[in-house]
């Protein structure tokens, strides 16, 4: 049988059948690459791999080798499209905004009187999910991680209703649990079961988006659909009817445009309705009885009265516990606790049906909802041809993905990005931030020195906090800056191009094309670099990604660079310059693969991954982004950075019967860096001055050549030989981020992968500074 790979740009095929196994062949049916559907190839990587698909009105990528397990066949000829007159009678919804009409009130029982109404805000990636759920809430927003996973968590309340609670789980297409996303949203609806479902639905991408929509349907929660980009699908001539859709999918149905702020207070009257009432969805069981015979229809009813007692006792809803126990869900049956007859009995029911409905267990299911969409979608959406978003983004895609013009596009974009970031604007910015800093720091100087305050205290405050914080508040600026220009990038669509055609190269360290961003951020700053991997959707990749960042040569050392090129080799400075990050690249190359066959052995995960169309950014998505980051950033400042920047300052400023010291050489610190003397001495760095001043560069990279210039009463080029420069040089390349780098690898990764971090560097530095030294010595540098 001819495979996905095999075909041409262009082609239309039919998939015949999905290889794979396990929750990635389930990933692959979820996303719609069921048999049966027609994909078409749009185009390949610039490096040949992976491919752009597009099926269901969405393009899709998808690498050459998992391609080789989807089965195809030529479509025989290619059907005319038939176009439905959808005539619409006087409806509820003339308009966007229009809030739905459709409530069961049933079997609603109300709320009491005071309880806090319970909203899981659920839909796919790129829906317009995070600029609705900001309409919703404000700024009255807290930001959290899931219990066990750094998944990020958003709460806040709906505007003008204190009494209700909204979290905006993690953008996701099924609640199959492929990803850490998946399943954080499946277990917060199953186990802290909200009162109520917002599902924010595409409706330019109304099929794919739907899918979810199903399952939500199938947990029986109250549920209101909110049908987002109304006002693109209706500027491109097309339409839905509402109350059809309404009475197909048995909830209330909103049309809104998130981004205009349209139809949301409809939106949310509908909301708070069916939450206070729990009104439940008229409807889950979309399996028709007569349809392939009915084999889906009569297993999936089979099967539910045979586990409804488990579903019962487990408190889980019986329909999706139902869908899910076809499919084969490990974390579902054993919950369940079926006994051995039972699972027998469900097997040879599966069975039954695989064999009278010709496909396989997954694949049957998932065809069962798509083929309900796809009636739904006949009978009530009316679709444009090609709608003005997609023909613009085909246009863009010419050039920032094309074969010849990918890569020196991007390096344009991100060497632009790097330039206004760290010399024009970022720049700009946190020299004004130095400035109020200095100046706070002059008058507190003033203030303690006239009130004659103890000069410890004094000190402690002054050459402490101030000047330990301070430094790193001054990257401030540079992160909020750098953060602009990449959710601008991230929101408009170009970041998940970027992953698509840098994919092939990373792949071959382990990696997948979504780590580029996270490495290129760290030649600009390892703490941003570090908190972007966030959006990485496997775990084994975030935490590789996080321990190659610090390879990447942040600016902060640049000062480092410029002193000691400029003292001890002004005619090769370019080129050592240049020598320096391809040598930390090198290492980070090294690095990755001793990783990818050690700590982290195996593939990247499958590179499946949706292409939305470009769109401008949101203002107030971009606004509250760099809140966030900064907010954060500034809890980390006056909590972990803290505290290390007053240790630092004692164990340098007292000696070890605790009385303050004048000569540094007296300190603490210099002892414990007289302790590691004789381990740096082999790489040419056993002067305790100079460890005393890579310490301090722990806390800020900036630092060491200050400390250096205290320590050396200033006459640093006549102290040191330019063999020791070149030593220090590479050691300050590779030895551990500062302490703003640990602290945002500890939120991510906890205590002991920062620990095992600022070790690794540390010993990968030692052991790169040996060999250069001894390659130096070879050559006559002393």
């Amino acid at each position: 049988m001819e495979t996905l790979r095999n075909i041409k740009i262009g082609d239309t095929v039919r998939v015949e059948s999905v290889g794979g196994e396990g929750a990635l062949r389930q990933h692959f049916l979820d996303m719609g690459l069921i048999p049966g559907a027609e994909v078409t190839l749009v185009k390949y990587a610039p490096m040949g791999d992976p491919m752009e698909l597009r099926l269901h009105g969405y393009e899709l990528t998808l690498r050459l080798a998992d391609a080789e397990q989807i089965g195809v066949c030529p479509v025989a000829s290619k059907k005319e499209a038939v176009k439905k007159e959808h005539r619409h009678k006087k409806s509820d919804h003339p308009g966007l905004g229009e809030g739905g009409r459709f409530h069961a009130k049933d079997d609603g029982v109300p709320l009491e009187k005071g309880t806090v109404m319970k909203f899981a805000l659920v839909g796919n990636q790129n829906s317009g999910k995070t600029t609705l759920f900001n309409r919703l809430t404000g700024s009255k927003q807290h930001v959290g991680n899931f219990p066990g996973v750094t998944v990020d968590r958003k709460d806040g309340a709906i505007k003008g209703h204190p009494d209700t609670l909204i979290t905006d789980l993690p953008g996701i297409y099924s609640m199959s649990p492929y990803s850490s996303e998946e399943i954080v949203s499946r277990n917060f609806v199953l186990n802290e079961k909200p009162h109520a479902i917002i599902n924010i639905v595409d409706v330019t991408n109304i099929e794919r988006n739907l899918y979810l929509t199903m399952q939500l349907l199938e947990m029986n929660i109250p549920m209101v659909v909110a049908l987002n980009m109304m006002d693109e699908l209706t500027s491109n001539g097309g339409t839905i009817d509402i109350n059809q859709m309404e009475r197909r999918l048995g909830v209330p149905v909103v049309p809104i445009s998130a981004a205009k702020n349209k139809g949301i207070e409809e939106l949310v009257e509908h909301a708070i309705h069916i939450a206070y009432y729990q009104e439940r969805p008229v409807r889950y069981d979309f399996c028709a009885k007569n349809e392939n015979g009915g084999a889906v229809h009569r297993c999936l009813h089979s099967i539910s009265h045979l586990i409804e007692d488990h579903a019962e006792s487990v408190d889980m809803p019986i329909r999706f516990v139902t869908s899910k126990v076809i499919e084969n869900d490990k974390l579902v049956i054993d919950k369940l606790g079926l006994d051995q007859n039972e699972l027998e009995t469900v097997e040879h029911i599966v069975s039954q049906m695989e064999k009278e409905r010709g496909l396989d267990r997954s694949s049957a299911i998932a065809d069962m909802r798509f083929s309900f969409i796809h009636r739904l979608c006949d009978d009530t959406v009316k679709k444009p041809a090609e709608s003005r978003e997609h023909i613009r983004s085909r246009r863009i895609d010419k050039f920032l993905t094309g074969k010849y013009t990918a890569i020196p596009a991007f390096i344009l974009i991100m060497g632009l990005v790097f330039f206004l970031t760290f010399n024009v604007i970022g720049a700009f910015l946190q020299g004004l931030f130095e400035t109020g800093v200095d100046k706070l720091t002059e008058l507190t100087d003033k203030a303690l020195t006239g009130a004659h305050v103890n000069t410890v205290i004094h000190d402690l405050v002054i050459d402490g906090i101030f000047a330990g914080v301070g430094s790193v508040l001054s990257f401030l600026p540079i992160i909020v800056t750098l953060f602009f220009f990449l959710s601008l990038l991230e929101d408009s669509g170009y970041i998940a191009r970027v992953a698509f055609f840098m994919d092939k190269i990373l792949r071959k360290v382990g990696l997948s094309g979504r780590s580029i961003v996270p490495l290129l951020i760290g030649f600009g700053c390892s703490v941003p670099a570090v908190m972007s991997t966030r959006t990485l959707p496997s775990e084994r990749d975030r935490k590789m990604t996080i321990l190659l960042t610090p390879f990447m040569s942040c600016t902060a050392k640049l000062p480092i660079y410029a002193f000691f090129v400029n003292a001890f080799f002004p005619k090769r400075g370019g080129l050592i310059m240049i020598g320096l990050y391809l040598l930390g690249i090198v290492s980070g190359i090294i690095a990755a693969y001793i990783f990818k066959g050690t700590l982290f052995r195996g593939e990247a995960v499958p590179f499946v991954m949706e292409l939305p169309n470009y769109r401008l950014p949101s203002a107030g998505n971009v606004a509250q982004l760099l809140w966030e980051k900064a907010k954060d950033f500034l809890q980390r400042a006056f909590s972990v950075i803290l505290i290390a920047t007053i240790a630092v300052w004692f164990l340098q400023s007292f000696d070890l019967k605790l009385n303050m010291v004048d000569d540094a050489g007296d300190s603490i610190l210099a002892k414990i860096a007289g302790v590691f003397a004789p381990i740096m001495k082999p790489v040419g760095l056993g002067d305790w001055r100079i460890l005393v001043a890579l310490i301090s560069g722990f806390m800020a990279k900036e630092s060491v050549v200050s400390t250096l210039k205290i320590l050396y009463s200033g006459d640093v080029t006549s102290a040191m030989s330019s063999l020791t420069a070149a030593c220090l040089l590479v050691f300050s390349l590779l030895y551990t981020p500062c302490v703003a780098a640990i602290a945002a690898v500890k939120r991510e990764l906890g205590k002991k992968w920062a620990l095992a971090e600022v070790v690794w560097q540390c010993a990968v530095a030692w052991l790169a500074t040996l060999v250069i030294r001894a390659i130096l010595l070879l050559i006559g540098v002393v």
